[in-house]
Formats: C-alpha cells, structure tokens, sequence
C-alpha cells in the first residue's frame, strides 16, 4: 500500500491524504462540506493526471522514439491519484447518504 503511495507522487499523495483527514473531521464537525471535500479531492487527483501527463509528454519529446511498454508503465503510474482521489469523492457520498437525515 505504501509503495502506490509513493508510485502516485509523494506531493499529489499527501494532499489527498491531508483531504482524507479533512473529509472524516467534517463528518462529524461539518457534514454540510463532506460532499464538497469528496469534491476537492476529485479534483486534485484529476490535476495530478494531467500534470503528470504533461512532465510525461514533456520527457517524450526530449526523448522521441520510447517502447509502448514505457507509455504504458508511466500512464499506470499516473493514474493512481485519481483511483485515490475517486476513492475519496465516493467515501464522501457514502457518508453523505449516511448523514442525509442529520443534515
């Protein structure tokens, strides 16, 4: 489990793990935001892809010719912050629903 930590890009990883945090204190501190941190954490993660897509892009051109196998190493890679920050946005729903008579 570490090691996806660090396959995700320590930087975008701890973000979303700081918005994790987030998300279970304003469960109960703040249910009315659960949803909008779901949210921001969706959001970082898709922005992890797509400047993990541009330094790849970038390197490719740097480069030139490069094995698909390479691509497709580095685009696994690179999608890991979204799953976890999918993760996160669907947690946040669940406990939506779960609060949704508290609210």
């Amino acid at each position: 489990m570490i090691n996806l930590f660090y396959m995700g890009g320590p930087l975008f990883m701890s973000i979303l793990t700081i918005e994790l945090i987030f998300l279970l204190v304003a469960a109960w501190k703040a249910p009315a935001w659960v949803k909008e941190i779901g949210l921001i954490a969706l959001m970082t993660g898709i922005m992890s892809v797509f400047t993990s897509l541009y330094h790849a892009f970038d390197a490719i051109q740097m480069v030139g010719d490069i094995s698909s196998s390479v691509l497709a190493g580095g685009l696994k890679v690179a999608l890991v912050p979204i799953i976890y920050g999918g993760l996160i946005y669907v947690l946040s729903l669940i406990i939506r629903i779960t609060q949704k008579t508290k609210i």
